[in-house]
């Protein structure tokens, strides 16, 4: 069972939110806050295994919050809400260590399947945003496309086909379906392709691959 706690200001978002998980056979929701501060109270004594945490509120920010939580020993894992197409918090979140983010008009199909990659270990980028953040991450700069394709020529050819499927904001398990893989052959092809190419988490992956203009 994955327990799932809500962090967001706007009560009718949790209500939504609360809805959609509720009708899960393998997801509990077990509790909600409206602010951070109210959070790290909430969720240090049911200890969840996922948060959906809004990162725009008013107080102590879902940014703050999630460094806070990621702080912990047992860390939650933390699934990064937000109403925006790029937002440069999303961003700091990911670097922090969130799980992945979501838009709050994901379709719920699409959410419940989130909570249960996230909660299973594997990051979850959301398609419909994934090119915004790569682009505000990138700052707008024009992309250094040689020195990036020089960073993709260390990985084999396999590699390199999972690292576009990455940047393009598919899961592992859409990853392996497209590409005719086990999901721990990709998992294992992910793992070396973050230490060939230095990065600590797809965005990086990905802003790599929309440089070198394999997108």
């Amino acid at each position: 069972m994955i327990r799932v706690v809500i962090v967001d200001d706007d009560p009718m978002v949790r209500t939504g939110l609360r809805l959609i998980l509720g009708g899960e056979p393998d997801v509990r929701f077990v509790g909600e806050a409206g602010d951070g501060r109210e959070a790290e109270s909430v969720i240090s004594e049911l200890r969840p295994d996922v948060v959906l945490m809004d990162i725009r509120m008013p107080g102590q920010d879902g940014l703050v919050t999630t460094e806070t939580l990621l702080s912990w020993p047992e860390p939650p894992r933390i699934l990064v809400l937000t109403a925006f197409d790029a937002d440069d918090m999303v961003l700091r979140a990911l670097r922090l260590g969130a799980a992945g983010f979501l838009l709050k008009d994901t379709p719920p199909a699409k959410m419940v399947e989130a909570v249960r990659a996230v909660a299973a270990g594997e990051p979850v980028l959301s398609p419909s945003v994934t090119h915004q953040v790569i682009a505000a991450a990138t700052g707008g700069h024009q992309p250094h496309r040689e020195e990036a394709r020089r960073e993709l020529a260390k990985l084999t050819d396999r590699e390199r086909q999972v690292a576009i499927e990455v940047a393009r904001g598919r899961s592992n398990t859409e990853i392996a379906q497209c590409l005719y893989m086990s999901v721990a052959t990709v998992k294992a092809n992910i793992t070396r392709i973050f230490a060939k190419l230095g990065a600590d988490n797809r965005v990086q992956v990905a802003m790599k691959v929309r440089d070198a203009g394999f997108l």
